[in-house]
Formats: structure tokens, C-alpha cells, sequence
């Protein structure tokens, strides 16, 4: 039994109280006490005062008399407070033995909620004209970890990344090739999407300021890739590929995989929004305006956000004309037109695939990529679309079958962006491609094994060189997904890059470290556990909070699941390797006598490793056994 399942147990028993002694039904909390009031504490006797005309400690102290403590239960003591509040407080004689044993197991923290509910989630949707920059990374590690974290409680979840592969910026480089002087081919070697991005798409934008005859080009370019027989649109797919396939050794690197790649231009051509246009009409859900400045154009209203030009007067659609046929295609709100073929195997030796229109592409009838629910990764400068999208796909479908996950910026503090070989005044800088204000994620990724590597060499002289670069990739990989998501979303993140190693704080480096240290702990023991025991001896409070912290981890499973929050993991990894912390400062293991008590102790590190571990695999960090 786990603390979620304890406090479901709990819940349940006090229903029947309420039930059995006839009051009417309140709607109480059971949760996790604060240190000094048990283990558990509920409020129901503050919710029924009203009802009774009693004081929440009577009530309180009459619940509290009708609770029936079993001997050798998970409960050994129910007290009334003088607050009100009805405290629980576990029996660890007998609670430590199952949290022990399964926490042992590699399903640990999995729940059921989804019930194998089909959910689409979407991120990363970088335009495939640039390298991934650190801002971006926020996108593609946050989306990656709300993927794992549904799919740990039981959702059926496909990943998406949209490509679009038809807008501005993707005009902008083939104006450059095409119009702009600039050769396809890089300098040196140089990474195809780092070329584009901090040569090609800066130069070209710079040289729109002094040529305008390269702006009409740029128009007509636009034009051309959005009609599939151009010999532009075909060069574009080529130039665009490109771009995508650096892209993905990027994410992959950072661990991040997708079932499926959407091309805005396969939309397009699709004429998906041909078909959401009429039913859009035939719905009354837009209007044609007949007056004032939008006259002629077709305008959508959501609640609480301004009219919006959906078509213009000239019958071009507007940016959001993508997004809406494209929302309704995940949701399966529409027939869908496409087939699918293989892109690539992934370096995860997962099947990625691709939307086509390609006639003779022969599609297995299983394959498809929508759900009951879609959750969209996308930064908060997109909300007011996101929820213009959002209101629209509820009057198609069920409220909250759209979710946007928005988030703000990341910044680069001023000593990450110096160290980096770019010098600008002030504190921290944000990202903009089209100034050249642009650190791309390889260069930190590459900056952040290099200094690891040389961190964990001082540290392990007898490790060899490809040990120690297999740490630094674990340790530099994580370091970025942690620093990604620790934060609230509506935080912007300064990164730095010195700060984000410390071995001490809320760092990833600080909770590997601790993993590590557990490892070299089992390492000396010099037994092979028994688990075959009842663990009675683990009475220490540095064990019990250890072991209470280790049953925590489906409940906040549970609680990253139903808010969408990959923080509330990070936070519990942080809290569980400060107990173990706070363990292994307080109580000896090895030297520990008699055996019996050395051997629970290290089952005990055997179970807080293999909890991090797993807590750890949710945010997509490897745990070193060295560092």
C-alpha cells in the first residue's frame, strides 16, 4: 500500500462515519499532514460545524471516537485536534514492509487514470529554418515530460511536432539562396540548421532593409511554396528537411522522440481548411462583417477575446486559418486526408512517421494520429489565438478537449551569454533569430559536457574516457531538462550555466549526486539484501521520513497528471534526495549493528534509489551510479 492508496483507504472509512451516523455529504480533504500533526489530516469537521451547530473539535472528537484502529493496520492512531482538524498517524511497524516492497517494482507510481483515453500531445514546432535555441528547449522538454507522465498513469499518448515548413521564415532562407547571393551549402562543415539560422535568416532580414525589391520577392516566394507544382515549393521541401534533420539530432540528444511529424504544407495542400470554412459557417460560428474597418472579412468571436479577422476582404486567411482545421484533424473533428510514412527510425529505435498525400503511399489502416483530448505546448506570446482555438474546438466537442500548455520565455543570464562568445549589456538577454541574439541549444549542450567532463574527471581518476564522457552526457542532458521545467510556467527562467551544476541546492546535479552517493553506499555494504523481512527495525526518524517520502511518489504522480505540472516531480526528486540527505548525515548503515538493522537500513537506500530513479525517468534524467 502506497500513501495514495492509504489516504483513499482513509477517505473511504470516514465516508462510512459520516454516512453511518447520517449527516449530510461535504465534500473534505485528506492530505498529507504538516511535521508535528501525524501523518494525515482531514478537514471534515469544519465542513460540518454549520450542519451540526457544533464546534469542529466536538465534531472532531466524536469522529475520532467512531474511527475503529485494527491492530497491526496501516493506521495506529487517530487524534482530534484542538484545531478542528482529524489527524492520522501511520503505522510504520507495518506500512514500511509494503512500501518497501513496492517501491521495489518497476511500475512503482503508476496509476490508472487515463484509462487508455487516446490524448494527442504537441510540441517542439520550431520553424525549420533555424537551429533549436535554448528558449526553445523549454518547449520541446516540457511537452516531452507531460508525454511520459500521462503515459505513466495510463494514457494512450502520441506525440506531435508540427513543421511549418510554408511560412515567413521559411520564404526567408530560400530568398537567400535563391535571390540573396547566399550559398545552400555551409562554411566548414557547419551544421546545415546553424547556417541558416545565424548566417542566412540574419543577413537576408538585415538585407531587407536596404533592398526592397528582395520584400516582393519574399511575397512571391511565400506564394510559390504554398502551391505544390512550383519548382520553388519543391526546393523549399528540400532546404526545409535539411533544417528538420539537425533539429532532431538535437532533440534526441536531449531524449525527446515523436510518433509523428505534420507538415504545414501537407495541410495546405489538404484543403483541410476549405472544409472547416464551410462547417464554420454552416454552424453560425463565424460572420461576415458588412461595415466598418473589417468590412468584407470573415471575423470569429471567442468569449472573453476580441473579434478576430478570420479570411480578409481579399479572401486570403489569416494565421489562425492554419491552426483551426489543424486542431480540428488531432480532435478528429474532420475526415482525415492523409496517409503516413516513415520518416526515420529515431536514435531510440522508435518508428517515426510523417503525414503525405501521396497516393501510392501504402498506409497501414491502424496508424492514426488523433485523440479524445490534445494538449498543445506552445509560449504564452501565442495565448490569445490558443484560446480563440481553444473556445472553438468546445463548441465542436466537449469543454477542455483543447488544452493550451503555455509558458513564458528563457532568458540567458549575463555571465552564460559572455562565457558563451556573445557580449551583451545587461543582466540576461532573450532569444531573437532575426537579430542574431541567438545561442543555440548544441552549443550549451556541448559547453555543459565539456565542463562536467572535466568536474567528474578531477573526482574519478579511475574511470576512463568513455565513462566519464557517458556521465557528462547524463549530467549535462539532465541539468537542462531539469532547469527547463523547475519552475512555474509563468516564470521566465534565466539560465545560467555555472549555477545550474552546483552540487548543492535545487540542481539536477545536487539530486544525482545523492543517487550516486546511495549507489557507493550499497556498494560497501558487502551483503545482498533480504527483503524477506518486516522492517519493524526502522524506527529512527530519519527512516521514517525517508520511508514516508518514498511512499509519496504516486501521489504526486497523480497530483503532475491531473495539473499538467512536470514541476511537482522535480520538486518531489528535490525533497526525497534532501531526506535521504538528511538520512545519510543522521544514521549509519554499514557500521550498523546487529545485522538485521544494517540489512533494513540498506534495503531501505535500495528502495530510495530505485523510487529516484523512477521519479527521475518521468522528467526524462538518467541517474549515474558515478559523478
Amino acid at each position: 500500500m502506497t500513501f495514495l492508496e492509504l489516504l483513499v483507504k482513509v477517505r473511504h472509512d470516514v465516508d462510512e462515519i459520516i454516512k453511518n451516523q447520517g449527516y449530510e455529504n461535504v465534500n473534505f480533504s485528506i492530505e498529507p499532514s504538516k511535521p508535528g500533526f501525524g501523518d494525515i489530516t482531514c478537514n471534515v469537521a469544519f465542513l460540518l460545524a454549520k450542519q451540526l451547530k457544533h464546534s469542529p473539535y466536538e465534531i472532531s472528537k466524536k469522529i475520532t471516537s467512531l474511527f475503529v484502529v485494527k491492530p497491526n493496520s496501516e493506521i495506529k492512531n487517530v487524534i482530534a485536534h484542538p484545531t478542528g482538524n482529524i489527524n492520522f498517524e501511520i503505522n510504520y511497524e507495518s506500512f514500511s514492509k509494503h512500501i518497501i516492497s513496492a517501491s521495489l517494482k518497476d511500475d512503482y507510481g503508476t496509476l490508472n487514470i487515463g484509462k487508455k483515453q487516446k490524448i494527442i500531445v504537441e510540441h517542439t514546432s520550431v520553424n525549420p529554418n533555424k537551429a533549436l535555441h535554448i528558449g526553445h528547449i523549454r518547449n520541446v522538454v516540457l511537452g516531452d515530460i507531460v508525454a511520459r507522465i500521462l503515459k505513466k498513469v495510463n494514457f494512450d499518448v502520441k506525440v506531435l511536432n508540427y513543421i511549418d515548413d510554408s511560412g515567413l521564415q521559411v520564404a526567408d532562407i530560400i530568398v537567400g539562396f535563391r535571390f540573396g547571393g547566399l550559398s545552400d551549402i555551409p562554411p566548414n562543415g557547419k551544421k546545415f540548421d546553424h547556417y541558416c539560422g545565424d548566417d542566412v535568416y540574419v543577413k537576408i532580414n538585415e538585407a531587407y532593409e536596404s533592398n526592397k525589391s528582395l520584400e516582393e520577392k519574399r511575397h512571391q516566394v511565400l506564394q510559390d511554396i504554398e502551391d505544390e507544382k512550383t519548382e520553388i515549393s519543391e526546393y523549399a521541401k528540400k532546404i526545409t528537411r535539411k533544417v528538420l534533420n539537425e533539429q532532431l539530432k538535437t532533440v534526441w540528444e536531449l531524449g525527446v522522440f515523436y510518433d509523428c511529424l505534420n507538415f504545414e504544407s501537407q495541410i495546405v495542400y489538404s484543403k483541410l481548411w476549405e472544409t472547416i470554412f464551410e462547417k464554420l459557417k454552416s454552424d453560425n460560428l463565424i460572420r461576415l462583417e458588412s461595415s466598418g474597418d473589417n468590412a468584407g472579412c470573415w471575423i470569429i468571436t471567442a468569449d472573453g477575446e476580441d473579434d478576430k479577422v478570420l479570411v480578409r476582404s481579399n479572401g486570403i486567411a489569416t494565421y489562425i486559418a492554419k491552426d483551426i482545421p489543424y486542431a480540428a484533424w488531432k480532435l478528429g473533428l474532420i475526415k482525415d486526408p492523409f496517409k503516413y510514412k516513415i520518416y526515420s527510425m529515431q536514435s531510440n529505435n522508435q518508428t517515426l512517421y510523417e503525414t503525405t498525400l501521396d497516393e501510392f503511399c501504402k498506409n497501414d489502416d491502424k496508424i492514426n494520429f488523433v485523440g479524445d483530448k490534445v494538449i498543445t505546448v506552445i509560449d504564452n506570446r501565442q495565448k490569445r489565438l490558443q484560446n480563440i482555438v481553444t473556445d472553438l474546438m468546445s463548441k465542436f466537442k466537449h469543454e477542455n478537449s483543447y488544452i493550451h500548455l503555455g509558458y513564458e520565455s528563457v532568458t540567458l543570464s549575463s555571465d552564460t551569454v559572455t562565457g558563451l562568445g556573445l557580449v551583451i549589456d545587461g543582466k540576461s538577454t532573450q532569444m531573437s533569430g532575426r537579430k542574431g541574439l541567438y545561442i543555440n541549444a548544441d552549443l550549451v549542450i556541448t559547453n555543459l559536457k565539456k565542463k562536467v567532463f572535466q568536474e567528474s574527471q578531477k573526482r574519478n581518476d579511475d574511470l576512463d574516457e568513455v565513462q566519464l564522457k557517458q556521465i557528462a552526457k547524463d549530467v549535462a542532458i539532465g541539468t537542462i531538462r531539469y532547469e527547463m521545467i523547475k519552475p512555474d510556467l509563468d516564470k521566465i527562467i534565466t539560465f545560467d550555466l555555472n549555477n545550474s551544476l552546483k552540487l548543492e541546492g535545487d540542481t539536477c546535479s545536487y539530486i544525482q549526486y545523492s543517487y550516486a552517493r546511495a549507489s557507493r553506499i550499497l556498494e560497501k555494504s558487502n551483503i545482498e539484501p533480504n527483503f524477506d523481512v518486516d522492517f519493524s527495525n526502522l524506527q529512527n526518524p530519519y527512516e521514517i521520513e525517508l520511508l514516508k517520502k518514498i511512499a509519496m511518489f504516486d501521489l504526486h504522480v497523480n497530483d503532475a497528471a491531473n495539473n499538467l505540472s512536470p514541476k511537482i516531480i522535480a520538486k518531489y526528486c528535490y525533497s526525497l534526495s534532501t531526506t535521504f540527505s538528511s538520512f545519510y548525515e543522521h544514521v549509519q548503515v554499514n557500521s550498523a549493528e546487529p545485522p538485521e538493522l544494517k540489512n533494513s537500513r540498506v534495503c531501505l537506500i535500495h528502495s530510495y534509489r530505485k523510487t529516484l530513479k523512477n521519479a527521475f525517468s518521468l522528467l526524462g534524467i538518467t541517474t549515474p551510479d558515478r559523478m
